[in-house]
């Protein structure tokens, strides 16, 4: 009897071993097939709120920096950056027409959201697709079963849009958004050929996108002359592709 019991247990734990182990490695083999992970440092209400307006991360400090993509201000609220593709891009207000994209090594903010994006998977934007507010309402619409947050891009023409960058006043004491936004310039473009790079999340408010929205999303134009962050846009009918991460697109 007792021989009969052991076996019996011995079989119980081994078909329990097993389907442990099998449940984990799909477990483990879901997460790595659908991994886009996004990285966030320091918090937009700390800045606005609270004048943290220090540098929470030196991004040549992010070791991974191949497909990397992120954005946010520069420390102090002295600009705005854009990593694209691995490319730190940093913009500074000359004048109010003009403003200064260079290509950087090193640059701080206050705060940041970055992932890496391996590979993405091209879509045709619908043509009822043309405003902000639009757009995101479409990315949560289509994102309901993805992984959130996410990264995502645009690529084409718009018929116009407005940016905007940062340059507050050096040793300002910040405790408002309106406060924070002193000095800040607008500036509009007309039928320019742009990327945009975004992150959607509904769970970020007021760390990494304002408090109306889940999107935060910074624009360059194709020359690369013009940066920063997007305020207002006109997309132009069947002129602009969406980029998801692959992990991030399901087929129906």
């Amino acid at each position: 009897m007792i021989n009969r019991y052991t076996t019996l247990l011995i079989i119980l734990a081994s078909t329990l071993s097993f389907t442990s182990c099998s449940t984990s490695d799909n477990q483990n083999e879901a997460t790595i097939a659908t991994a886009s992970p996004v990285e966030v440092s320091g918090a937009m209400r700390n800045v606005m709120w609270k004048g943290e307006l220090h540098g929470t991360i030196a991004l040549d400090t992010i070791a991974n920096k191949e497909h990397l993509y992120g954005l946010g201000p520069v420390e102090n609220l002295a600009g705005e950056l854009l990593i694209m593709d691995g490319k730190i891009f940093k913009s500074t207000v000359v004048s109010d027409a003009t403003m200064k994209v260079d290509e950087v090594q090193q640059a701080k903010a206050p705060f940041f959201v970055y992932g890496n994006v391996p590979a993405w998977q091209e879509q045709a934007l619908p043509d009822s697709i043309q405003s902000i507010k639009q757009l995101e309402t479409y990315l949560d619409q289509v994102s309901k079963n993805s992984q959130r947050p996410f990264a995502f891009r645009l690529k084409g023409e718009v018929e116009n849009a407005t940016i905007h960058v940062l340059n507050l006043p050096a040793g300002t004491q910040v405790s408002s958004p309106d406060e924070a936004h002193q000095g800040l310039q607008n500036y509009n473009l007309v039928n320019e050929q742009v990327e945009i790079v975004g992150f959607f999340s509904t769970e970020h408010k007021a760390v990494f996108t304002h408090h109306d929205t889940y999107l935060h999303m910074h624009l360059v134009t194709a020359d690369e002359t013009q940066m920063g962050h997007l305020d207002k846009v006109k997309l132009k009918s069947r002129a602009v592709k969406l980029y998801l991460p692959a992990s991030n697109v399901h087929a129906e």
